[in-house]
């Protein structure tokens, strides 16, 4: 039995109070931060290769199905605003579609094939790297594509939550995070979904970072998309380029674009 599907240890929880349920869940969800430490090793070769790949002018792909998919997907479409990546460097091939995201169309995570031929339809090839998300680690969309990506020389990495798993075996750079048996049995967007979540996270930031896109602790190049953000880039810019007035920086901002691009232009002034 995987792992993941083992019996929940607390029992008879239709008898407990809503006190003792969401304190169980909270002890649970704090086991998931150590499994997560225990991979790290693994966790940076991953980055590595990304970073290489995307420095090299490829591409990043995520593949997924059900929650982890559906998570990859909140992440892939947060780093063209926060870090101003541009569109297409990082994607995820969702089962079922991106464009019905918000449909839980779990039955297509049982197409062996459609994984790959989506990776096609985007022209996959071996500059990219592919990283299938399968707590199970044996979801037959991701494995299909994870095979197919191996067969036509692409780097493959994953995220499963099971050890010794089919695609853990198929995959350049492996991620087995063992976050054990679910709170309710079986129902794996509780402790393996917030591990992937954390793991995006870590992939992510740690990929923005080395790329860039991040000076200090700060987002440089995020886009100006409101006005929350705005004047987050503002206050960032003043306090960068050292300039007093609100409304000076402001208008320095808006006439680049970004912090970045406002700091390069105070350089090459005179």
């Amino acid at each position: 039995m995987k792992l993941t599907e083992q019996p929940s240890p607390h029992r008879h929880l239709e008898k407990r109070s809503i006190e003792d349920i969401t304190s169980l869940i909270n002890k649970e969800d704090a086991t998931v931060a150590a499994a997560i430490q225990k991979v790290l090793p693994a966790v940076n070769l991953l980055i590595h290769a990304i970073v290489d790949t995307l420095r090299k002018g490829g591409r990043m792909f995520y593949v997924g199905a059900g929650s982890g998919g559906r998570l990859s997907v909140l992440d892939v479409i947060e780093l063209p605003t926060t870090y101003g990546l541009q569109k297409g460097i990082v994607n995820t091939i969702l089962a079922g579609g991106i464009p019905r995201l918000a449909e839980a169309r779990e039955q297509m995570e049982d197409e062996p094939l459609a994984g790959w031929e989506a990776l096609k339809a985007e022209n996959i090839s071996a500059r990219d790297i592919v990283i299938g998300i399968s707590a199970s680690g044996t979801t037959p969309f991701v494995l299909g594509a994870l095979k197919a990506c191996r067969h036509h020389g692409i780097l493959t990495g994953c995220i499963v939550s099971n050890p010794e798993s089919p695609i853990a075996a198929v995959s350049d750079y492996p991620i087995e995070v063992l976050t054990g048996p679910e709170f309710i049995t079986g129902s794996t967007r509780m402790k393996c979904g917030t591990a992937q979540k954390m793991l995006f996270d870590l992939i992510s930031t740690t990929t923005m970072i080395q790329l860039g896109h991040v000076e200090d602790n700060q987002m440089v190049d995020v886009l100006l998309i409101n006005d929350k953000i705005t004047d987050r880039a503002v206050r960032m810019l003043m306090e960068k380029a050292v300039i007093t007035d609100y409304a000076t920086a402001r208008t320095l901002l808006l006439d680049h674009g970004s912090v970045r691009k406002a700091l390069d232009h105070l350089k090459e002034k005179p």
